[in-house]
This record gives structure tokens, sequence and C-alpha cells, in this order.
């Protein structure tokens, strides 16, 4: 594991090199984590180790290596659930079981990348649950989820679950720069700390030079909303109206400064950067209005990654807003 590209989760990814250095990977392990922190990316590195015949595993050099990153090695199958929820059917579940019974082609291993697995529907759960109590000793299962409470007890109770976390923005701005020419190490920190050390979502955000617009809008949001100013909210809300990955964007970004927020003391961290914004917001509003906006964005979150239009999620943003505030 010492040649494992992975930033930061330092502790998650020395334990994952123990596993694979005392051959002794389990057979189910779940990743865990909030979108755009490299729950893919740590499992497609995790399988090319897996199949790697290099010492340092994995060691990207090895013709294994090479297949397992170019996604043609025979051993490694991957499949993803991109609808809603229950959207990882059952019938997906049944041909992987079925293929996991045959020798692998080439590696020691075969491994299954079953990602979103959150989205699975309680049968495709129940029908992976038969082979995790009793799978073929070369088979593994990498499983992603956005957090282990949305699977079934009894598939965790047979899996080993690890958690990604944010990276510290500072370390997370160095590594963006440093793999990304045109970046500037300023603006890349910014909004490592706006989306709470998440590389994936900063590196969406500085992709469309949107990180700017996202914070301020973010802001005029928050401030609307102090105000009670419902016109004013549903004008800014405006920008949303043909672009539904902003609304997802400012979920996130919303949720941090609400979260700061309603953690807020002298002692600890912002996850947004906008520690003033926080106080005010402390100051004005109770605990439970301040949790309520946290569930909230949480829920126009799911809202805008399903298949809701962009009108009817404009409406719900100025009137989830004032419900979840009490006002």
């Amino acid at each position: 594991m010492n040649k494992l590209d992975f930033v930061s989760n330092k502790r998650t990814i020395e334990q994952l090199g123990v596993m694979l250095d005392s051959r002794h990977f389990p057979h189910a392990l779940i990743i865990e984590g909030d979108d755009g922190l490299g729950k893919k990316t740590l499992a497609r590195l995790l399988a090319a180790a897996l199949v790697c015949r290099g010492e340092s595993k994995p060691c990207m050099e090895c013709a294994q290596c090479h297949k397992a990153m170019k996604d043609i090695h025979p051993d490694i199958s991957e499949f993803t659930a991109t609808g809603g929820k229950d959207s990882f059917k059952v019938d997906t579940v049944r041909e992987v079981i079925k293929d996991s019974y045959m020798s692998p082609n080439e590696a020691e291993y075969k491994v299954y990348i079953l990602g979103n697995a959150h989205k699975m529907s309680a049968s495709a759960q129940n029908a992976l649950l038969k082979i995790l109590e009793e799978p073929p000793e070369y088979v593994v299962f990498i499983l992603t989820a956005q957090s282990k409470s949305l699977m079934l007890e009894t598939v965790l109770s047979r899996s080993v679950v690890v958690s990604l976390e944010g990276v510290d923005a500072r370390e997370g701005a160095e590594y963006i720069c440093s793999h990304n020419d045109g970046i500037d190490f300023d603006e890349a920190f910014g909004v490592l700390e706006t989306f709470g050390g998440n590389i994936g979502k900063a590196l969406e955000a500085l992709s469309q030079g949107r990180a700017q617009e996202l914070n301020e809008l973010c802001v005029n949001i928050c401030e609307a909303l102090l105000e009670d100013n419902e016109y004013h909210l549903l004008t800014l809300c405006k920008a949303f109206q043909n672009d539904r990955q902003l609304i997802v964007l400012a979920s996130d970004f919303l949720k941090n400064i609400f979260r700061d927020a309603l953690v807020l003391t002298d002692e600890s961290e912002s996850l947004s950067g906008q520690r003033e914004l926080a106080k005010k917001l402390k100051s004005r509003l109770t605990r439970k209005r301040l949790i309520n906006l946290v569930d909230f964005c949480d829920e126009l979150k799911r809202m805008a990654q399903g298949n809701c239009n962009n009108t009817l999620l404009i409406t719900k943003i100025c009137y989830g807003m004032k419900q979840a505030t009490e006002r």
C-alpha cells in the first residue's frame, strides 16, 4: 500500500494496508462517506492492489495493475447504481453472485466493486447476504455507500466498514494544485474550507469556475433567511432555475454553514469558512431551527439528485427554509 496515491485519511489507509500486507483482506469491505470524498477512487486502488503481482501493492507497474487502472482487468467487475433509492436491483446482485462462482482468470482474487450500495433494495441486500455468509475464498466485494446506516445490519455484520472524511484544507489544496494546472492555491484552499475538505466537490466547483458565485449566493441566502425576507430569498433562488447541479453544491455548502452555527464554540473549526455568518445564525436561531435547516439541506440535495423539476425545487427551497425556521 506504500504506493497508494490517496490523500489524507491516513489511519484508514494504514488499516487497509495492514489487511493487504497480512493477506487477510476481508471478503466484504464497505467504504462509507459523502460524495466527493474518493470512495470510488479508493475502491479501484484497492482492487488494483488485490490483483497486483508487485511487491509494494499496488505497484502500478505490472501488467495486472495496468489493466486494473484501465478498467480492463478480467477479474475486476464494477457495478454502480445511478438512480435513486432502490435503483440497485436484486437482478444485478444475482448476476454478480452467479459470476462469482467462476474461478479468477488471471489473478489470485476476483474483485467486485458495488458502487452506491446504499441504493440497494432490501431484496438486493438480502440476496448479497447469502454469498457474504459463505463466499468463495478468492472473492472480494468492495461496496461504497454514503452511510453504513443505509445498509442492513445483517450485511454490516459480515463486512468490515471504513469511513472517509474530508481532508485538511491546506493539504487538500496542495494536492489539487499538484494534480491540476492553472488552479490558484488560495482559491483551492477557500473552496475546500467551503466544502469541509471534500476534494471532489471542491474540484467540481473549481472546474466550473463557480466557487465565488456559489459562496456569494449561499451567504446571501442565509442573510435573506435572517431578515425573513421571502421576496429576496425567491429572487436569489432564481439562480437555480436552469442549474440543478448548482442546487446540489449549494445544499452541501448551506448545510456546512448551518452545521457550523449549530456546533460553534470559540475553539471549534469552521467547515464552511463562514465563521462570522455562523455566529450570526447561532445568535438568531434556536438549536432546533438550525437542526431543521441541516436536515432540510439533506432533503433538498436528495430532491435535486432525483427527478423533481427545478421550478418545484425553487419553491421547495423558499417554503422549506421558512418552515424549518418555524417562521
